[in-house]
């Protein structure tokens, strides 16, 4: 009886280890299988590039062939929209699929970023996605003293490097040498996501470096909001230029896909984090600060030369990536995931994606005294922008410094105050503004003038946001029925701004350099007396 149970022992043991070892082979082959079936993802992020600044779009005086065949072999988005008008908390709301209010100190502009929020690239990577990156990955701000290992975006690329570019202010970095380096350092079959950060096109421009490389003028296309003058058409020509540099190191990625024989299950996601570096721009949710490029494709299984007016919002990356990775856990978010409008169902109509957008800012550089950042959101439907500015006291783009400033010394460690308004970055256009007021009026005050706490705009007949009609009677109805959903879906979301503890945004810490404004301005610190604010829920 002994010898019969120590051999029933035995054989159980080796039907189990028999059993253990199939299921685990079947595993692993199901895995493989699943790796191979997975799509790789390119993403690529301009800096500072608004919508409509793609020849897709019919612009003039630019060229983006690379966007274009993107757009034609899938989708052209017309209504994509940041949920923010800066860098560094817009992409944290894309990497965390959600809106900036939700994401604590990543929501605003150089602070930390929250080792307990999850984002899509680790995701990505816990189910054998290689990430990593080029250029400007999330940024700017702290990562690593947030319990990072590495940069949210993934593992860094960026050894290689150009001996000359175009134009003076071009990052000098090889962004397709690094992609290159990046796809050779994964494993055969592994899918895999880059983020092809590109420096461009933020600045400093080389100015007349558009004319130079043989820009027209008459064809730069200038926004409403700023003059049309002979220096504004060269900064933006400038600007372009440094958009058609991130557009030719994509086109030579997607020529290397094609070469590698990975182009086909390669989804392409080509976009920007905000807006163009021009006042009234950038930094703010006016459309030219909000209101970015798209265009996504998917060879093997996205029909082309489609354009899709929906709004869509850039929290909507995230969840769309998941789900078309088959990553089964995913955290909650506020985005949706753009799969539908990608890949229709046969002979099913799709519903609207959105029936609005929101989006927000807080501090964007240190431009104010105490380090204040200018709290304000959004909400955006096919036609119209409503705006809600939670401070108006304040000045948009920043305090205005005397001239008198500009030749006074600062302390060591600080940067200078003049020119001011320093939510606006420093360019040829920001100076002609200030120094023609006199004869720009309009377009000085749509700038840097203090604003109302409602604005409103009707985006058909004004796309460049010039005319706020949030005082017209015929539009009373329309500002009450936006202002009335802004306030339910940020009290939904959890918004500091509306529960009553909004300044706790401005005790967060700013990394990058400060300036001598008065009153608390310690750099990479804490200002208490903002959190001691937030815990008694100051309005």
């Amino acid at each position: 009886m002994k010898n019969y149970t120590n051999q029933g022992v035995t054989i159980s043991r080796y039907l189990i280890f028999v059993l253990i070892s199939f299921i685990s082979c079947k595993t692993q082959k199901e895995i493989e299988s699943e790796q191979e079936h997975r799509p790789n993802i390119l993403f690529a992020i301009a800096d500072d590039q608004s919508f409509p600044y793609a020849s897709a779009y019919g612009t003039s005086g630019i060229k983006t062939p690379s966007f274009d065949k993107v757009a034609k072999d899938g989708v052209l988005f017309t209504n994509a929209f940041v949920a923010a008008p800066q860098c560094s908390p817009s992409r944290a709301a894309i990497l965390t699929g959600k809106n900036i209010w939700q994401i604590e100190e990543a929501g605003t502009h150089g602070s930390y970023f929250p080792k307990k929020h999850p984002v899509f690239t680790d995701l990505l990577a816990g189910v054998g996605y290689k990430t990593g990156f080029t250029g400007k990955p999330w940024g700017p701000g702290n990562w690593k003293d947030a319990g990072w290992l590495q940069n949210p975006v993934g593992q860094e690329f960026n050894e290689k490097m150009m001996s000359s570019v175009p134009a003076n202010g071009m990052a000098l970095k090889d962004y397709y040498g690094n992609f290159v380096d990046f796809f050779r350092q994964k494993e055969k079959g592994q899918p895999f996501f880059f983020w092809y950060g590109g420096h461009e096109p933020h600045r400093a421009y080389e100015e007349g470096s558009g004319v130079k490389a043989g820009k027209i003028l008459e064809e730069s296309a200038v926004p409403a909001f700023l003059p049309d003058h002979e220096l504004i058409r060269s900064d933006v020509a400038d600007y372009v230029l440094e958009i058609e540099w991130f557009d030719a190191h994509l086109g030579k990625m997607i020529q290397f896909l094609e070469e590698q024989g990975e182009l086909e299950n390669t989804i392409i996601v080509v976009t920007a984090d905000n807006g163009m570096p021009f006042p009234s721009a950038k930094a703010n949710l006016q459309e030219y600060g909000t209101h970015v490029p798209l265009a996504i494709c998917w060879p093997s299984k996205m029909k082309g030369n489609r354009v899709v007016e929906d709004l869509v919002a850039l929290i909507d990356m995230a969840p769309t990536f998941l789900e078309l990775a088959k990553v089964v856990k995913v955290p909650e978010m506020t985005g949706k995931s753009l799969s539908k409008l990608l890949i229709p169902v046969p002979d099913v109509q799709p519903k609207k994606h959105r029936e609005f957008v929101l989006t927000g800012r807080e501090r964007h550089t240190h431009a104010r005294p105490d380090n204040l950042g200018y709290p304000a959101r959004a909400i955006r439907t096919q036609d119209y922008l409503y705006v809600r500015n939670f401070k108006p006291h304040l000045w948009p783009a920043g305090d205005p410094v005397p001239f008198t400033q500009k030749t006074q010394a600062t302390t060591q460690g600080f940067k200078p105050l003049w020119p001011g308004f320093h939510d606006v970055d420093d360019s040829p256009s920001k100076l002609f503004l200030m120094e023609q007021q006199s004869e720009y009026p309009r377009h000085y005050n749509l700038a840097y003038d203090k604003r109302p706490s409602e604005q409103l705009y009707d985006i058909r007949k004004d796309p460049g946001c010039v005319n706020n009609v949030a005082q017209e009677p015929e539009y009373e109805e329309i500002r009450m029925d936006l202002k009335t959903k802004l306030e339910i879906e940020l009290k939904r979301q959890g918004d500091p701004r509306v529960l009553g503890y909004g300044n706790i945004f401005d005790s967060y810490p700013r990394m990058s350099i400060m300036r001598q404004f008065d009153g608390f301005n310690e750099r990479g610190e804490y200002n208490l007396d903002y959190i001691q604010e937030g815990q008694v829920k100051i309005e």
